[in-house]
């Protein structure tokens, strides 16, 4: 059992992987993951359950506080263990290989393959604006009452398309993810400064902010409506921390895998709150926003600003956001299957390299395999309210496991220390818990089998470590 204990818990970066990733590179990996279609889309359904324009700007603000204390508490894990895996390397070092199977076994299931299906059926929905035939109506195999659109087949697709890029090398990926997190980046700021170039709305400015906050208060519903009405906002901003999957090919780790979290984050979130503030300016909040054809906010607005082209242009820039999403979440989590393998906590297979390519190969094919069966499991929302749970639990518990180390193992090598440290991660903690909390009580229909499904990964770690 102690051979076994050590094996698990040895940090190691994997044979074969190479240092291809610069600080742009780390960068852009951490905006271009985040940066999908959520911030076009869900300020609608956020706006439906506040009711008020000025907790919608409280949601991102929230939003954009949490996932900036935790970027920057993760810089600390990342610079002292900068190998393959990441936050499954971080939670197994603070406590326990238990922890980092259940983080690893929940991420494979549901986190990243699912986050990477639902931006890939927007990826295929917003293409049906130019390609009418690419619809969920559009129904081309079916079994019995089960059938396959078109929509999905494109998801797939693309899916598959991108997995097969980035079995080509680390600079393969990295150069995909570079060029189109320069254009949808480019995009996102464009409507921001069209947004507030171009004037404004005169019903927009009077209804949203004459009454700003309307229906706010310091009542327990208004916080529970505000917790539970997060969800969008932080898948938005999340996969922020993807880049730490990829610390074993990060060049000088200890500087730039902090740096590239506190960048990264940083500017997208800033543009996240200034999108916002465009929609306010140019669409009431009921009905220009919470009535939104198919939630497309993004839309309406450019739509309002420039005429007639403005679907079109948002469409294209939603496809090329998504599709530089997509190509972030792919090459980052391959990294964490691989590390778990090479701990003898996954298939043997998926551990190994690509001897040509140095790329965790089958690694990449068993996460799109998986991806591509998520894609016929539900709706983007659904998928959206099932990762989110999950993805804040194992953050809490990461966040955590900062403290742990910090107690446990002082004399770590820490380039870098967490800004703002004791009091910035216990508030993360408290904030993060309390919207869990609220999830369970009221949308337990998404968040329990989310919590299931992490408690299932538990007999499954006692299975692989027997065959250890």
């Amino acid at each position: 059992m102690a051979d076994t204990d050590a094996a698990v818990t040895s940090t190691r970066r994997g044979p074969g992987l190479i240092q291809g990733l610069g600080l742009i590179d780390a960068t852009t990996l951490v905006m271009g993951s985040m940066i999908g279609s959520g911030i076009f889309i869900v300020s609608a359904d956020i706006s439906r359950q506040v009711g008020s324009p000025g907790l919608l700007i409280v949601v991102w603000l929230l939003a954009a506080l949490l996932t900036l204390i935790a970027a920057l508490s993760y810089g600390e894990l990342a610079a002292a263990m900068p190998q393959a895996g990441g936050q499954y390397v971080y939670l197994r070092e603070a406590l326990g290989p238990l922890s980092g199977f259940l983080y690893g076994w929940t991420l494979f299931l549901v986190i990243q393959t699912g986050t990477i299906a639902a931006v890939a059926v927007a990826f295929a929905k917003f293409s049906g604006v130019f390609f009418p035939w690419i619809s969920a109506a559009n129904t081309v195999i079916a079994f019995g009452r089960f059938g396959i659109s078109t929509q999905q087949l494109v998801a797939i697709g693309v899916l598959i398309f991108l997995s097969v890029v980035n079995s080509f090398g680390i600079r393969t990926g990295a150069a995909v993810q570079n060029v189109f997190t320069f254009a949808k980046t480019a995009a996102l700021l464009g409507l921001v400064l069209l947004g507030f170039l171009l004037g404004s709305n005169a019903q927009a400015l009077e209804q949203n902010f004459t009454a700003f906050w309307r229906g706010a208060g310091w009542r327990f519903e208004v916080f529970r409506t505000v917790a539970v009405a997060m969800v969008g906002a932080l898948f938005s901003a999340d996969a922020w921390n993807n880049v730490t999957f990829t610390a074993g090919e990060v060049k000088n780790p200890g500087r730039n895998l902090p740096l590239s979290l506190g960048l990264g984050a940083g500017i997208v979130l800033a543009l996240y709150v200034a999108t916002n503030f465009v929609y306010l300016r140019w669409l009431p909040l009921s009905p220009g926003i919470q009535q939104a054809p198919e939630d497309r906010v993004a839309t309406a607005a450019v739509q309002l600003m420039i005429g007639r082209g403005g679907e079109r242009l948002m469409a294209f820039a939603i496809m090329v956001s998504t599709f530089g999403c997509m190509n972030g979440l792919i090459l980052a989590g391959a990294r964490v299957y691989y590390a778990m393998a090479r701990d003898g906590l996954f298939f043997r297979q998926v551990a190994e390299i690509h001897p040509h390519y140095h790329t965790p190969a089958v690694s990449l094919a068993v996460q799109c395999a998986w991806a591509c069966l998520l894609t016929l499991s539900g709706t983007y929302s659904d998928l959206l309210d099932y990762v989110i749970f999950a993805v804040l639990l194992f953050y809490i518990l990461t966040i955590w496991g900062l403290f742990v180390l910090r107690r446990t193992r002082p004399e770590m090598p820490r380039p870098y220390r967490a800004i703002g440290y004791p009091w910035a991660p216990a508030l993360y903690i408290l904030l993060a818990a309390f919207i869990e909390v609220m999830l369970l009580i009221y949308k337990p229909g998404y968040t329990w089998p989310g919590l299931i499904i992490v408690l299932l990964g538990v007999p499954v770690y006692h299975l692989w470590r027997r065959r250890a």
